[in-house]
């Protein structure tokens, strides 16, 4: 497989991390959860409640798309988590790596309420579901980077069509 940092994306309750660390397994590549690249004022804001802004989610996208940059430039592939809810940081990402791809998990609001009451320790709490479906902007057409599985798949059966999509 040539080199790929592949951005599982979404909202939260999508299924991210799940996903993503099966399909790292699955792939034999390494694996970044991108809220570990939080800047910890951005964790603390999320905690209490409170939205990101774009001008807080900047620095954590600049990592983001730096770590995915640092990983193709060495000829190395990864998963990372990162919810990439705007094509603008879908953009801040593909200007920086040279090889992405991004896995876009969509889902009702009811769907992912639901699982993100069933989360136990999770920074992201649900009233914050809202928030992030208002401000994603679902990919387009022309994005020929974005593979879309609908959450309704298992984790299993998202990976393995990736995994197959991925082999094209």
């Amino acid at each position: 497989m040539k080199s790929v940092v592949i951005i599982v994306m979404g909202v939260s309750g999508s299924g991210k991390s799940t996903v993503a660390s099966q399909l790292s397994s699955a792939l034999g590549v390494s694996f970044i959860d991108g809220d570990n690249l939080h800047p910890r004022a951005n964790v603390e804001k999320m905690a209490t409640g409170t939205p990101l802004t774009d001008d807080d989610r900047f620095p954590w996208l600049q990592q983001i798309a730096q770590t995915a940059a640092n990983y193709t430039q060495r000829g190395l592939s990864a998963v990372i988590v990162c919810s990439a809810l705007k094509r603008a940081y879908r953009d801040i990402i593909r200007h920086a790596c040279d090889n992405c791809v991004f896995l876009f998990l969509d889902g009702d609001r009811a769907l992912l309420a639901k699982r993100m009451q069933n989360r136990e320790g999770h920074f992201m709490k649900v009233d914050m579901l809202d928030s992030q479906l208002a401000t994603l902007e679902r990919p387009q057409d022309d994005e020929k980077d974005v593979i879309s599985m609908p959450v309704t798949l298992t984790p299993e059966e998202i990976v393995t069509q990736t995994v197959t999509l991925l082999a094209q």
